[in-house]
């Protein structure tokens, strides 16, 4: 396999993993508003932390959701950061 298809196969894990975030926290936003079963803090920042971090700061502000919890508001720009770093270093090792 080249390096080229495995950063194929990469970009596409993290534009994936980035709508599954933006929904998930859509749909917990929603379920909150409408006092449904919600999905748990720590598999949100999972997702954020598998990669989603984008797609996670992004519906925080659209939806206007954790806004307010500090391991969202700290903690997701903080992962993203560290997939940032994590990603230049890997592409400078190349």
């Amino acid at each position: 396999m080249t390096v080229s298809s495995v950063q194929n196969i990469i970009w596409w894990y993290i534009a994936g993993i980035n709508v599954v975030a933006v929904i998930l926290y859509g749909w917990d936003k929603f379920c909150a508003v409408h006092d449904r079963w919600r999905i748990s803090e720590s598999m949100l920042l999972f997702v954020a932390a598998i990669g989603g971090s984008m797609g996670a700061l992004l519906a925080m502000q659209i939806f206007r959701h954790k806004t307010k919890h500090l391991k969202f508001s700290i903690g997701v720009p903080i992962i993203l950061g560290i997939q940032i770093i994590g990603w230049g270093w890997w592409q400078w090792q190349l």
